[in-house]
């Protein structure tokens, strides 16, 4: 993952092709909002990631 990935314009690119394939007949309702709690499950995972701490080895919380 670099830098300057954004999750929010990730999570609205997969919305918003999902229901693109909605539209389109490729998926139906219910396949479309089980695949939308997916992109919710992956995109909070994500957050949660980004918002982490991460250690650097060799450092430990009490060294100054």
């Amino acid at each position: 993952m670099t830098y300057n990935f954004d999750p929010d314009r990730w999570y609205e690119n997969e919305r918003l092709r999902l229901e693109m394939r909605q539209r389109s007949g490729d998926l139906t309702a219910e396949n479309a909002e089980k695949a939308l709690e997916e992109i919710e499950r992956r995109y909070d995972k994500m957050l949660a990631r980004l918002d982490g701490t991460f250690p650097v080895a060799g450092r430990h919380s009490t060294d100054s």
